[in-house]
């Protein structure tokens, strides 16, 4: 039976904290997005639309290149901070950060979008019709009426997090404590033909999705249930 080691226990550590600050800041970046998009169907929305949907049809690796590109020591990014005496972000935690953040958009955005598509404006409307304000609006009438939606977003985000790979090691590589995270670990360990090692990530990572698939389809069922 594989025993979890030093470098397991790290690259846990290391994907734990992607996942975890890639959904805060999606929660926080996608929910005025999702609003947004979710108020009408006009030609920029629908750009807009296709894309935030581009990483489900992307190659990882084709964004993984292109941020590398930018923000790489040679990209206009990489090159501005540098200039100012700061480090490019290739290579590091910040930089695959906001590989993840791009990469994961959709699984942010599209729940949110649909639970506040099913809300509509009437509830929001007679709110501000009492004189409710803006945080007001949101934190006692949107929020606990698309709840559902965050919760789903929050999961599909975190789990989608947890699986990412070419991305990742386009953009981070494979640097212990810093960039490498379960994913390329598991790759690691089958390039050194570790397979009991690659095998007990592999049925960790198996047995987390089914978890969080099983959440979100419990979630979608009882909101359904509550709406008819």
């Amino acid at each position: 039976m594989f025993e979890l080691g030093p470098a397991e226990w790290q690259a846990i550590q290391v994907t734990f904290r992607l996942c975890l600050n890639t959904t805060l800041i999606l929660l926080v970046l996608a929910t005025p997005l999702a609003w947004w998009l979710a108020q009408g169907r006009s030609t920029a929305r629908v750009v807009v639309h296709a894309v935030v949907a581009l990483p489900l049809v992307l190659p990882p690796t084709v964004l993984g290149f292109y941020l590398l590109i930018v923000l790489g020591p040679r990209g206009f990014i990489g090159q501005g901070l540098e200039s100012i005496g700061l480090q490019h972000l290739a290579f590091t935690f910040e930089g695959i950060l906001i590989a993840s953040v791009l990469y994961s958009m959709p699984f942010a955005v599209q729940p949110l979008t649909q639970a506040f598509q099913q809300l509509g404006r009437r509830p929001v409307e007679v709110a501000s019709s009492l004189g409710a304000g803006l945080l007001d609006r949101f934190v006692s009438v949107i929020l606990p009426l698309t709840r559902g939606g965050f919760v789903v977003a929050a999961t599909l985000t975190f789990a989608h997090t947890l699986g990412e790979f070419g991305v990742i090691l386009m953009l981070g590589g494979s640097i212990p404590g810093e960039t490498k995270v379960l994913s390329v670990l598991i790759y690691d360990h089958a390039e050194a033909m570790n397979y009991p090692a690659a095998h007990s990530l592999s049925l960790l990572l198996l047995i987390f999705a089914f978890i969080t698939l099983f959440v979100v389809y419990s979630i979608n069922s009882r909101f359904v249930v509550s709406k008819a």
